[in-house]
C-alpha cells in the first residue's frame, strides 16, 4: 500500500534576514514559486530549505539549471553582494533563461553554456523527445554511460555536442576564491561531477543539494550507496526535506534531493 499524500502545510514566508532582492519582480516571483512547491510537481519542496544554509553575500553554483526555478530562489538569498553562477548545456534552455533574467534585472546571475563532468572538453548530450517535443529535465550527458537508462521510454534521442567543463576549472576560471553551496542535477553522472569537484569540495566545503535516484545512476553503473560513502568520505552528512531538512542515511524513493553538509543544519 502506497503511503497516503502529505498534507499541504502553509508555506514559510520569506525569510527577513535573507539578504536583500534584486527588485520587486524578483520578489514576486520567489512568492509565486514557494506558494506552487508542494502543490505542483514542477516546483521542488526543497527550494523552501535553501533559507538554511545559504546566506547574504554566499557564491552559489545551480549546475544542470533547466528553467531557473533554483536560480530564482538563490538570487534572492544570496543578495547584491553574493553570486549566482548558472550551469546548462541546453542552447534553447540558455536562450530561456538569460532572457528571463534580463527581463528582471538579475545582475548577481552569470549563466554558463556548458555541461559538467569530471574532464573538461567537449560532449554529447542526450535529449530525449515525447511526441516530438524536447523532454529538457531529462538529458544527460553521454560520457561514461553503458545504455539510457530510463529513457528507453521515450521514442526519441537527439544528440547534441556540448563543452564540457568541471566545477573547479569553472570556479578557477571565474576567479571564484570560495563557494559556499551547490545544487546539481546531472541525471546519474554525480560522481563524475564530484571528480572534477576534488579541489573545491576539498577547502571550500559547500552545502550540496543533489538529484540522486538509482535509475539514473545505474546507466553509468553507480548505485546510490557509491554516492553517499565517497560523500561520507569527505565527512558529508546527508539530509532530506521534510518540512525541515532531517539527517537520514540512505537514498529511498520517497525523496529525490538530498542535502549534504559538513555542518549541522537547524531543524525548523
Amino acid at each position: 500500500m502506497s503511503d497516503p499524500a502529505p498534507r499541504l502545510r502553509p508555506v514559510p514566508p520569506l525569510p527577513e534576514n535573507s539578504g536583500p532582492f534584486v527588485n520587486g519582480r524578483t520578489r514576486n516571483l520567489v512568492r509565486v514559486l514557494r506558494w506552487l512547491a508542494g502543490r505542483t510537481s514542477f516546483v521542488e519542496t526543497e527550494i523552501l530549505g535553501l533559507d538554511a544554509v545559504v546566506r547574504p553575500g554566499d557564491v552559489c553554483l545551480d549546475i544542470g539549471a533547466e528553467y531557473g526555478l533554483y536560480t530564482y530562489q538563490l538570487m534572492r538569498l544570496v543578495g547584491a553582494q553574493g553570486a549566482v553562477h548558472t550551469v546548462e548545456p541546453q542552447p534553447s534552455l540558455v536562450k530561456a533563461l538569460r532572457l528571463a533574467l534580463r527581463g528582471l534585472g538579475a545582475n548577481n546571475v552569470q549563466v554558463h553554456a556548458t555541461a559538467v563532468g569530471a574532464d573538461s572538453g567537449a560532449g554529447v548530450l542526450s535529449l530525449p523527445r515525447r511526441n516530438g517535443l524536447p523532454v529538457h529535465g531529462r538529458a544527460f550527458l553521454t560520457t561514461g554511460a553503458k545504455n539510457h537508462g530510463p529513457n528507453t521510454e521515450f521514442a526519441s534521442n537527439r544528440p547534441i555536442r556540448v563543452p564540457v567543463t568541471t566545477v573547479d576549472e569553472l570556479c578557477a576560471n571565474e576567479g571564484l576564491a570560495e563557494i559556499h553551496f551547490i545544487k546539481a542535477d546531472v541525471e546519474g553522472a554525480e560522481l563524475a561531477l564530484l571528480d572534477g569537484a576534488a579541489r573545491v569540495l576539498k577547502e571550500n566545503r559547500p552545502a550540496l543539494l543533489l538529484e540522486i535516484e538509482d535509475r539514473h545512476l545505474a546507466k553509468f553503473e553507480h548505485r546510490s550507496e557509491d554516492l553517499l560513502a565517497r560523500l561520507a568520505g569527505l565527512d558529508y552528512v546527508p539530509y532530506v526535506w521534510e518540512s525541515g531538512w532531517r539527517k537520514t542515511d540512505r537514498v529511498t524513493e520517497r525523496h529525490r534531493n538530498y542535502l549534504f553538509s559538513v555542518r549541522p543544519i537547524a531543524a525548523r
